[in-house]
C-alpha cells in the first residue's frame, strides 16, 4: 500500500483523486535522494525504482497516467488521446478512465473539476506558471467542453511562503497583473527578497478565473521531509504526483 492523500473537497462522485507522498515506494540500494515513491523518471533516479513505483501506483488507478513533459509554462493540453505530445503544464481529460497527473516537489499542484463532472484538469503551478496564466488557461478550456460553469478548485502541498524567498522582479511580474497580489508576498531579510505565498497567489488567480468554491492549500512540502520531497529544501531529488480522473461519465440531468 503506498501511501496517498485524497483530497477533501466536495466533488461529483464520479470523479476520483489522489496526491501521493515520498514515503513507500521501491526499495533499490543506492537512491538516497530519491528513496520512496518517486515517480520522476527525469531527475537521474534509478530508471528500474521509478518505474517499480509506477507499477505500484498503478493498482490505485483505472489506466496509467499520461505523464507530461513540464516546462514551467501556461499551456494546458488534452490527454485523452495517447498519440498526442504530452508536453505542456496542465493535463485534461473529458473522457472516463483517462487519468491526469503532473509532478510537484514544491511546485503547486491544483486539481480541477466541473460541479457536473464532465471534466478534470491537474496544473502544475510554479511561480512561473502562475504568472504566464496556467491557471486561468486550464479553466478557459475546460469550460468550452464542460457541462457546468461551476468548477472547483484543490490546492495540493507546495512550499509554503516561511521558505520560499524571490526577488524583486517575481513579486512586479504579479503586481503589474493585478495590485492585490501585493498581499501575498512578505519582505525577506535582504532588501529586494520577498517570500511569496504560492497558496494565495492561486487563489487570486482562481478568484480572476470565477472559481470561488476552493479547497486544500495548507501543506507545506519544504517543512516536512519525511513525508514530502522538496526541491527549494534538497536540490537533487524526487517528485510526486497529483492525479485524478473520471470514473464515468456524468448523469444526463448534473448541472
Amino acid at each position: 500500500m503506498i501511501d496517498r492523500i485524497v483530497p477533501d473537497w466536495p466533488s461529483p462522485a464520479n470523479v476520483s483523486a489522489m496526491f501521493t507522498t515520498r514515503n513507500t515506494g521501491a526499495a533499490v540500494a543506492g537512491r538516497n535522494a530519491y528513496a520512496g515513491l518517486n515517480l520522476a523518471a527525469h531527475v537521474d533516479d534509478d530508471p528500474r525504482a521509478v518505474q517499480l513505483n509506477r507499477n505500484q501506483l498503478r493498482q490505485y488507478l483505472p489506466d496509467p497516467p499520461r505523464w507530461l513533459t513540464q516546462v514551467h509554462g501556461s499551456r494546458p493540453i488534452w490527454v485523452d488521446s495517447e498519440n498526442e505530445t504530452l508536453e505542456g503544464d496542465a493535463a485534461m481529460s473529458r473522457h472516463p478512465g483517462v487519468v491526469c497527473a503532473v509532478l510537484v516537489a514544491d511546485c503547486l499542484p491544483v486539481l480541477l473539476c466541473d460541479r457536473a463532472g464532465s471534466v478534470v484538469g491537474a496544473v502544475h503551478a510554479g511561480w512561473r506558471g502562475l504568472a504566464r496564466g496556467v491557471i486561468e488557461n486550464t479553466i478557459q478550456t475546460l469550460r468550452e467542453f464542460s457541462h457546468s460553469e461551476h468548477i472547483i478548485a484543490w490546492l495540493g502541498p507546495a512550499i509554503s511562503s516561511r521558505h520560499f524567498e524571490v526577488g524583486d522582479e517575481v513579486r512586479t511580474l504579479f503586481t503589474e497583473y493585478d495590485h492585490q497580489a501585493a498581499h501575498a508576498f512578505f519582505p525577506g531579510k535582504e532588501k529586494g527578497k520577498w517570500h511569496a505565498d504560492l497558496f494565495a497567489l492561486a487563489r487570486q488567480r482562481l478568484a480572476h478565473a470565477g472559481v470561488s468554491r476552493i479547497y486544500g492549500g495548507n501543506l507545506c512540502t519544504y517543512s516536512n521531509p519525511e513525508k514530502f520531497y522538496s526541491y527549494r529544501r534538497d536540490g537533487k531529488t524526487g517528485r510526486m504526483a497529483g492525479l485524478l480522473w473520471m470514473t464515468q461519465f456524468p448523469d444526463s440531468g448534473s448541472t
